[in-house]
């Protein structure tokens, strides 16, 4: 342990790593240990609370039930790892290798994975509640997530609630948003082809920019004050179809870029055949 220092530094835990030293129940809050080689490490227990251990070696440690809130995990090597009843609630694996670790019981609420992430063979990470490809999130709150630049690619959205949640340049290509809440949802890049929208809620949403290929939508709930500038992919079939919508909501104002929806769906760049 480092009970002899109360605020023990990277290269102390380092140290103590390399000297065989069990941290269990150690407080490394927000600690940087990015890189590290904490192969085999004692961390039992431990507060990683946001700590940042991207490219980390954490091949075999011992993390049951540690406290990997928030924590940077990009990259990390987990194989083999004990991570039963961890808590890594909204914690970023993307690109993460976890093959052969153990995650039963661990809580994986919100944890952000890519197509690059490795999970044990046979594990449902799909249906686990975290946020990544093809994860199955059909009437989640996922309203307070940090979705920025999130690879949702084919993920299941039906009925998810998404009202002002950011997803500035995710990836949703093919996702289902049928019926989903996206009022003033933060859409601006993201990639939406072949995305299905029907019966979406997309008032005041900011879509500016984003790519509307093939869009699957018949009508959508709302779009009054959604903010359609320069968006991408939008047929002149789609757009003669927003335009359908009730006059009321066309004339409606973004809160925030002070423009109509009418308007923004003016404002387009090029339009495809």
């Amino acid at each position: 342990m480092l009970a002899s220092k109360s605020h023990p530094t990277p290269q102390d835990i380092l140290a103590a790593l390399q000297a065989g030293l069990d941290l269990s129940q150690a407080d490394l809050y927000q600690f940087d240990l990015s890189g590290f080689n904490l192969q085999t490490a004692h961390l039992h227990r431990s507060i990683l609370v946001r700590a940042n251990l991207s490219r980390a070696n954490l091949s075999q440690a011992n993390l049951q039930a540690a406290d990997l809130r928030g924590a940077n995990l990009s990259g990390a090597v987990l194989q083999h790892a004990n991570l039963q009843a961890a808590c890594l609630y909204r914690a970023d694996l993307s690109g993460a290798d976890l093959s052969g670790a153990n995650l039963t019981d661990a809580k994986l609420q919100w944890v952000r994975y890519d197509s690059q992430t490795l999970f044990p063979e046979g594990f449902p990470y799909k249906s686990c509640g975290a946020i990544g490809p093809g994860a199955n999130l059909n009437g989640a709150a996922l309203n307070t997530a940090n979705l920025r630049y999130s690879d949702l690619q084919g993920a299941n959205l039906l009925g998810a609630y998404l009202g002002g949640t950011d997803l500035t340049g995710a990836n949703l290509y093919r996702a289902r948003l049928v019926q989903a809440d996206l009022r003033g949802a933060m859409l601006t890049g993201a990639s939406l082809r072949q995305a299905r929208l029907n019966g979406a809620n997309l008032a005041r949403a900011d879509l500016r920019a984003a790519d509307l290929t093939d869009v699957d939508f018949e009508q959508f709930e709302s779009i009054a004050g959604a903010d359609f500038t320069l968006v991408q992919g939008l047929s002149a079939e789609m757009r003669s179809r927003l335009l359908r919508q009730p006059k009321q909501e066309l004339e409606t104002m973004h809160p925030l870029t002070l423009k109509t929806t009418w308007e923004s769906l003016h404002c387009q760049d090029v339009s495809p055949q």
